[in-house]
């Protein structure tokens, strides 16, 4: 039986919420992405895998601190150590997009030493494990900037290439699968956009027009017995009643609030034989991200502060990243004591923002009134657009002109 883990974006350098651990001196959401990914090389070490399968964006930019690539590196080693061999996918965080430049992971492909394969460019390796020999089609994150420099494509616009790259991509994949040996174990691996996926918080920011994307039709074909995506942060198999499986492994460990929903971690891939893959999904120890909600009472009786201290209580919030939200009646302004609340959250990692939202209150619209109208027609627009007045509209006019008359009189005195 061959077994492999497949895991995808972990995103070494995401430091959106934390602070700097006083044991360490390393951001600590830089410790909760390598503590996740240490999980997941423990469990391929305790389940003696053949291959373990990264696909694609490492970093969160293609220009990763030293401590970033120090941490990645001793990770990807205790790997090494036991002979499992590496295969890495280049994603769109790890792609400088610029023609000649590294990757942030080429570095791994010209170490003097056997056992990491970092992949690039669409290409096949013929992996010989302990148990049996696999067929890795790996395709990096495609992109366009070696295309627009061709001259067939000069004045083409953003969506033509992109629908040109969609096209391309799908064809270099049925191509090389027709030259696999359809009796050996094969996977498709690669760093991409599927129509059906589901995107998590983080990545709904990113212009979904401009991707390359291809059908779950066009990557789930023979010979492969499964197809391990990365790019979607959300664990999902775009071909659950079918074969192969399509499957996303999601990142594991959360990037940002938009993602406190999702259950986060890697696959854990089997193919005891071949068209018999079967995978699990294994949960990764995770930093709990925390969004309290609380509607205020309309009662002003009642304290603010208390309610929203109440919220917290029904919410264990011990090492969490944390943001409360509260919400202001219309007829109330914001009496809370922040001070209060803060001390209330010392048990969180981190508190994100107390945040008011007050509904706006409607102003009422403006008669099209002139200087140079007399007084009783300013008046009787006045009156006529406060339906509290209105039915009272001409004695108030009245009184007021008698008023208005009453202070000329006064003036000639």
């Amino acid at each position: 039986m061959i077994k492999f883990i497949h895991t995808a974006d972990i995103h070494y350098g995401v430091e959106n919420y934390g602070r700097i651990d006083a044991r360490t001196g390393i951001h600590s959401r830089l410790l909760d992405f390598h503590k996740a990914l240490n999980f997941c090389i423990d469990t391929a070490l305790k389940e003696e895998v053949d291959f373990f399968l990264f696909s694609g964006d490492a970093y969160k930019t293609t220009n990763p601190s030293p401590t970033q690539q120090k941490l990645l590196m001793e990770s990807f080693f205790r790997l090494y150590a036991k002979n499992i061999p590496i295969i890495i996918i280049i994603g769109n965080h790890d792609n400088p997009l610029s023609f000649g430049k590294a990757t942030s992971l080429d570095v791994f492909n010209n170490l003097p030493v056997d056992g990491f394969h970092v992949i690039a460019k669409p290409q096949t390796i013929h992996l010989t494990t302990k148990n049996g020999p696999v067929n890795i089609v790996g395709i990096p994150w495609p992109t366009r900037n070696n295309v627009t420099l061709s001259q067939e494509h000069t004045y083409k616009s953003a969506t033509d290439i992109t629908e040109y790259l969609s096209q391309a991509v799908g064809n270099i994949i049925t191509q090389m699968a027709a030259q696999l040996d359809p009796t050996i174990p094969a996977v498709l691996a690669s760093h991409l956009t599927v129509s059906s996926g589901i995107f998590s918080g983080s990545e709904k920011r990113a212009v979904y027009g401009n991707d390359p994307c291809l059908l779950p039709s066009q990557l789930a074909i023979k010979p492969f017995d499964y197809v391990a995506l990365g790019h979607l942060h959300r664990y999902q198999d775009l071909n659950n009643d079918g074969y192969p499986s399509v499957v996303y492994s999601g990142s594991p460990e959360r990037v940002d609030f938009g993602e406190r929903k999702e259950d986060k971690g890697f696959c854990l891939v089997s193919i005891p034989e071949k068209n018999k893959a079967t995978h699990q999904f294994i949960k990764t120890p995770t930093r709990p991200f925390i969004q309290i909600d609380v509607k205020l009472s309309t009662d002003e009786a009642l304290d603010q502060t208390e309610q929203i201290l109440s919220a917290i209580q029904e919410h264990d919030i011990k090492n969490a990243v944390l943001k409360i939200v509260y919400h202001v009646p219309s007829n109330l302004k914001s009496k809370v004591d922040l001070k209060t609340v803060q001390r209330a959250c010392d048990s969180a990692m981190f508190v994100v923002g107390i945040i008011p939202v007050c509904k706006p209150v409607a102003r009422e619209k403006r008669g099209n009134l002139s200087v140079d109208m007399k007084l009783e027609t300013l008046l009787d627009l006045y009156f006529e657009e406060k339906p509290a007045l209105k039915t009272h509209k001409k004695e108030l006019i009245k009184k007021a002109l008698e008023l208005a008359e009453q202070n000329k009189e006064q003036e000639k005195l």
